[in-house]
């Protein structure tokens, strides 16, 4: 699977999982994981097989689980858009009613994303990888 260029330079590796990398969103104003099967030229969910679907949705489900266990957030965004990244990429966003977009979505709602700093990126996808193999 070749990772599209747009995910590679806004985000860090967190996690192999069985079927999906998973990645951090390089946007500090919230806790924000990506999830890419290891499959090629698959755009939609559909595109994946039955199998794999399902091993998405268990996926999801985890680090979901995950983001609910580490931040505590008001509400958990789960989607799928692709309307920019045609590759199948799944996103979990933590979502505070405190947050800088709250109650609005956060996709499209800012011109630029406030980065993470090495230090915080290098710290914040430790916690992960830790909280991942807890529930691996």
């Amino acid at each position: 699977m070749i990772l599209d260029a747009r995910i590679e330079q806004s985000t860090f590796f967190v996690a192999k999982l069985p079927l999906c990398n998973v990645y951090l969103q390089n946007e500090s104003r919230f806790p924000w994981l990506v999830l890419v099967p290891r499959r090629d030229d698959v755009a939609e969910l559909i595109d994946l097989s039955e199998v794999d679907q399902q091993q998405a949705m268990r996926e999801m489900a985890l680090t979901a689980r995950v983001m609910q266990g580490l931040f505590s957030p008001d509400k958990l965004n789960v989607a799928n858009l692709g309307n920019v990244v045609k590759q199948l990429h799944i996103h979990v966003v933590a979502r505070f009613a405190t947050d800088a977009a709250w109650p609005d979505p956060i996709w499209g709602k800012f011109s630029a994303p406030i980065a993470y700093s090495e230090a915080e990126a290098a710290a914040l996808v430790k916690k992960l990888q830790a909280a991942l193999v807890e529930v691996l």
